[in-house]
């Protein structure tokens, strides 16, 4: 099974680069989300849930998320996670994930545990003007998580700035590939599959859009 980790800053593009990556690597691909391992806090209210900083690298089950990934590359499969956004509860699923041929992991701390970094045969960092980062979060957050505008901007300036500058921004010295500009660009998935699907090795270091 050939294994894929895309990382970078909350907004860059991280899903979208991974879906369209999944439909053109050849064989069946599978994707998994980290933000689907967000700690669950049951006896938490929803208030203080809310002001849990849901971008640092503890809120996320590690653990659970390196299982999953070497389960599925030993060939046995696992039950797919997911996460309520508007509820901030976790909500996994009866869906099984079966083993494939190629494996597709994205999130914003996919490249905190070494023991996941090692599971990766290829890791892509995708760097973003922060400014974009934020404006594509707003119309996320608002538009498919049931945020308000001022929620949102209260999260970016509390956890998710600090966060980025403290550990994301890092994550880049881990990568064979840096993707500058977001993840939506058709020609870097064109490129990105050719070189996976000709086992041409790693593409560029770093690819522009």
């Amino acid at each position: 099974m050939l294994t894929i980790g895309i990382c970078g800053a909350s907004g860059c593009g991280k899903t979208t680069l991974a879906e369209e990556l999944a439909k053109r690597i050849k064989g069946c691909a599978v994707l998994l989300n980290q933000d689907a391992y967000y700690r669950d806090h049951p006896h938490l209210t929803f208030a203080e849930r809310e002001k849990l900083n849901y971008d640092e690298p503890g809120i996320f089950e590690h653990d659970l998320f390196y299982e999953d990934i070497r389960s599925l590359i030993a060939g046995q499969p696992i039950r797919r996670k997911a996460y309520d956004f508007a509820n901030h509860r976790r909500a996994d699923t009866d869906i099984m994930i079966e083993p494939a041929d190629a494996l597709i992991v994205e999130g914003i701390h996919v490249f905190y545990d070494s023991r996941v970094r090692d599971l990766l045969d290829f890791k892509i960092y995708i760097r973003v003007d922060p400014d974009i980062c934020l404006l594509r979060r707003v119309q996320r957050d608002i538009l498919e998580r049931e945020r308000s505008v001022e929620g949102v901007a209260a999260q970016y300036l509390n956890t998710v700035k600090p966060m980025f500058e403290r550990w994301i921004r890092n994550y880049i010295d881990y990568a064979d590939l840096i993707v500058a500009g977001g993840g939506k660009n058709q020609r870097i998935v064109d490129i990105l599959a050719f070189y996976i699907n000709h086992g041409m090795g790693n593409p560029p270091k770093e690819m522009p859009i």
